[in-house]
């Protein structure tokens, strides 16, 4: 059993166990610590970080996983703080980024709420005159219920027409969760827009209603940050931070089993070993944690079957800045809308976007583009090779930029990003009662309350207070979830 850190200080209190290392389990294991419980980590993988990894490419530091942190949300930002981070927090050094449709990069629209917009007037440019035409419809069209929950493509379809969903909501959406607009759910991925359709019958209006509300909001600062060296550092400052504070951390331990004693404590099966638990907290992907808890929970366990997941990769590419020198466009980036037929869906311009990483060398620019979304098989099945041709196939036709990286890395997030389809929040409700039922076990993660940073903390967060019999935090997410935007292009 490796380790990556065993800390000796406090060991009073209950023996909590937290399966997976993810942001989420590392911040449970956080939190758990702060409050006096004795803490053992297992991870499965050789790593801890999940979908955060930090990386190196031509000699700069970069991020291989997710790059930005929503702001706007306290969780992310208060942890990298309490774990060492406050001076290398930096926000985007661009907040300006672009469309790639219709054969030609188009500016990234203002006045939208993830791509809805107030007025016709916000997406000219983008949208075609019949498009922009079809939106002033709206404040004519009666009422389209919204119910229980509905797919975020349908209802702005319905009100606004396809092509603000093809044109703009589609590359939004995909750069967060990968998925389909046409499916996603708009109560848990855009629940302010799901709330402002319930008491509006215009859309527009609505939308209009909560941009008046944002401008009148006092909060100021940058809507996302990020941390010098790559977001990555963040969940192994959290380790150190856990491990400093006497927590165990163990990697390559896969979990395979997990039942509750006749007394009441929790059995944890970590291959030869058996370790026993006051409490579990499972934050895991769905299809682990469905196994775990099939023998005391089937019913959570079978709903956690029917998540779904979408892949993709991250094509990371070093020129010499000689190279892309009047061929870059300014801003962070490009999204791409799948209806254009393109294979990348979005470009970073990591070396604009982030300061230090032209600091660290400025002979050097990074760049990234993202491929593949829910339901794309054949593209991911394409060897590494395949995925940089494409990227620089797709980047030459966007900017011009003809010229041969110094260094290429793919990374593939295989099941990375879960699908939040329509009733998602009913299914984390028929979850969480189930878990709810057996003392002493809590879940959290991406695939309950959110797939962003902050969204992935405050779902740990609510799991501890729920072991210490506080459901506020849990009654809260299931209220309001937490939204996941798009920090920029190719997230």
């Amino acid at each position: 059993m490796s380790s990556t850190g065993t800390g000796t200080g406090h060991r009073t209190g209950q023996h909590v166990v937290v399966i997976g290392a993810g942001i989420a389990g590392l911040a449970a294991a956080h939190r758990l610590l702060r409050r006096g419980a004795r803490v053992t980590v297992l991870e499965a993988s050789d790593r801890v970080g999940g979908k955060l990894l930090p990386g190196e490419i031509a000699g700069v530091r970069v991020d291989l996983g997710a790059e930005s942190m929503l702001a706007r949300r306290p969780e992310a930002v208060a942890l990298a703080r309490e774990v060492g981070l406050a001076d290398r927090l930096r926000p985007p050094a661009t907040a300006t980024a672009s469309i790639w449709t219709r054969g030609a990069l188009r500016p990234m629209p203002k006045g939208h709420v993830m791509g809805v917009p107030g007025t016709a007037a916000a997406l000219a440019g983008l949208l075609s005159d019949e498009g922009l035409a079809r939106i002033e419809r709206d404040a004519d069209l009666p009422r389209t219920e919204v119910g229980d929950d509905v797919a975020v493509g349908e209802y702005v379809a319905a009100r606004l027409g396809r092509e603000v969903v093809d044109r703009l909501i589609e590359p939004l959406l995909g750069g967060v969760y990968a998925g389909d607009a046409y499916r996603i759910s708009m109560r848990s991925a855009v629940p302010q827009l799901y709330q402002a359709a319930r008491t509006h019958t215009s859309l527009t209006e609505a939308v209009r209603e909560i941009q008046a509300k944002a401008v009148a909001d006092p909060r100021t600062g940058p809507v996302f940050m990020g941390v010098e060296g790559g977001v990555g550092s963040l969940p192994l400052a959290v380790a150190e931070s856990v491990a400093a504070r006497g927590g165990e951390i163990h990697t390559r331990v896969p979990v395979t089993g997990l039942r509750r004693a006749p007394g009441g404590d929790w059995r944890v099966t970590a291959g030869e070993r058996v370790l026993h638990a006051d409490a579990v907290v499972v934050a895991v992907p769905a299809p682990a944690a469905a196994e775990l808890l099939a023998a005391e929970s089937p019913e959570a366990a079978a709903a956690l079957r029917t998540v779904e997941y979408a892949s993709m990769a991250l094509v990371t590419l070093a020129y010499r800045r000689a190279d892309t020198a009047g061929v870059l466009p300014d801003g962070s980036g490009f999204l791409v809308p799948p209806v254009d037929g393109r294979t990348i869906k979005a470009s970073t311009f990591a070396s604009q976007k982030w300061g230090w990483i032209a600091d660290e060398d400025p002979d050097t620019v990074v760049l990234r583009t993202s491929v593949g979304r829910y339901g794309e098989t054949e593209i991911l099945g394409r060897e590494d090779a395949g995925l940089v041709d494409v990227s620089r196939r797709d980047l030459r036709a966007a900017t011009g930029l003809d010229a041969t990286p110094l260094e290429t890395r793919v990374t593939r997030w295989t099941d990375g990003l879960p699908q939040y389809p329509v009733g998602h929040h009913a299914r984390v409700a028929r979850i969480r009662e189930q878990v709810a039922e057996l003392p002493g076990l809590a879940v959290c993660g991406a695939p309950y309350d959110g797939v962003g940073i902050p969204a992935c903390i405050a779902s740990a967060y609510a799991a501890v207070d729920q072991l210490g019999g506080d459901l506020s935090a849990v009654r809260e997410l299931a209220a309001n979830p937490v939204q996941s935007l798009h920090g920029g292009a190719g997230e």
